[in-house]
This record gives structure tokens, sequence and C-alpha cells, in this order.
């Protein structure tokens, strides 16, 4: 198993891409450490993972506060090390109104948050990886800092994210450390209209429409498919691995849009 031995933190864990991800990492041989903000939703993953033969434990941690990030990043370094960490909390996007009609708040509620989060969880993971001599740190957004009209928030905190990564990565490295990301958007499974709500209120989709606009995704990729939260997971796990020990500083794009 590609993950065998290793310590897996995942902030947002409580989100569906945060599920599968630590689905595939416990099925890789993962010892996986869910944090999030809601209990019951941590203890429904990681039931389904143990069921499965998987190893996880949960705990209720707010990526925003340094102090309860570094108190559980102890607590799992104390098991055997910390060899994953991943942030994948919520930040807040506002997407589908146009940047000259949006409020200030929307437009950097994002930003903030999703910096904030990243920069928080990996610099206390990069601590700790820096001391044993090994570890990744992994990062996931929309790859949408390139030129991606509509999308509101979502493509300046990603350009963020997308810098902090690769300074990480330059500072890090000596230390054995990897720091990797992960451009993914538009995953079928992922796609409700609750959750499409979320970042634009005015979005009110039926089944037909919510299709409609899966079919619209599919068709600008360059494959003219969308890619599945399996994949994506899949990526995260060959990311993780030593199998992508040569690689540091740059983001795999799984969504490959045809604006890539």
């Amino acid at each position: 198993m590609m993950l065998e031995g290793k310590n897996a933190i995942i902030y947002g864990a409580g989100g569906p891409v945060g599920g599968g991800i630590a689905k595939a990492f416990a099925r890789e041989g993962a010892r996986v450490f869910l944090t999030g903000r809601g209990q019951d939703k941590l203890d429904r993953l990681a039931k389904e993972i143990t069921e499965a033969g998987g190893r996880a434990e949960t705990a209720v941690v707010d990526a925003l506060d340094e102090d309860a990030v570094a108190e559980h990043a102890r607590s799992v370094a104390a098991q055997g090390g910390i060899h994953i960490s991943l942030n994948l909390i919520s930040r807040g996007d506002v997407q589908g109104v146009p940047l000259m009609r949006m409020a200030a708040d929307d437009f950097t509620r994002a930003i903030t948050k999703g910096v904030t989060a990243t920069f928080i969880t990996a610099k206390v993971a990069a601590r700790h990886m820096s001391e044993q001599g090994s570890g990744v740190i992994l990062a996931f957004n929309s790859g949408s800092a390139h030129s991606s009209p509509m999308m509101g928030s979502t493509g300046p905190a990603d350009a963020a994210i997308d810098t902090f990564i690769r300074n990480l990565a330059l500072e890090v490295g000596p230390n054995g450390v990897r720091v990797l990301g992960i451009w993914a958007a538009g995953i079928p499974e992922t796609l409700t209209p609750e959750r499409l709500a979320t970042v634009n209120s005015d979005m009110q989709l039926d089944e037909a429409a919510l299709e409609g606009l899966k079919n619209n995704l599919a068709a600008m990729r360059m494959s003219k498919r969308s890619p599945s939260l399996t994949e994506v997971a899949e990526v995260a796990v060959f990311l993780a691995s030593d199998r992508s020990s040569g690689m540091t500083g740059t983001f795999t794009n799984v969504t490959q849009m045809f604006t890539s």
C-alpha cells in the first residue's frame, strides 16, 4: 500500500472532497486524523473508514485557530509523526457575480479565510515535518487564478494559496519536506443544489438545470469529461506517497479546463 505507516491530518474532512480523499488515504494504509467543525460528520466518516478496515480518529479543530491546530498536531506527532497534511476547509467563496458589483466583504472573505487556514495548517505541519526530516503538505483549490471570469473571489483566493505553496516549498525543501497542490473544480459528485447555493444564493437549480451545468462543464474540458471524486482522490494519494518523491513546489491540474 502506498501510504502504509503514515499519519495524515485532513482539515475540513467532513466535506465531500475531504471524505473522498480520507477514504483513499485509509485504503492505502494511512492512519487518518479527521478534523472539522462538526463532530457528527466526522464520526460518520470515521465509521465508514473503520468498517472498511481503515484507521481513523476524529477531532473538532478550527483551522483558523493556530493554538488549536498546534495542540492537535502535537497529539498526532506524538503518535508516530505527521507525514501528510491537507487543508480542505470551506472559504466562503462567492461566484457568479461580476467583480465590479461584488461587495468588498464577499470579495475578501475567501482570500483571507483561505490563505489564513492554509498558512496556519501548513506552518504547523512544516515545523513537525522539518524536525523528522520528511513529510508532504498538500493544498487544494480550483485553479481559478488563471483567467477565470465570473468566479468572483475564488480566483484571487486561489492565487494567494498558489503563491504561498510555492514559496513554502522553497523554504522547507532542504529539510526533506515536500509541498504540493491540486487544482480540481466541477467534480460531479460534489455539485449539488445545496453546495452551489453556498457560493451564490441566487443559483437555484432543478435536476434538469443541474445536469445541464454538469454537461457544460464537461464540454469545457480538454478530455470532454469532468474528473470524478475517485480520480481526484487517487491523485492526492500519489502526491502524498513516496512515488512522487521528486515533486515539490508545483500544482497538479486534475480539472484540465480548456483555459489551462
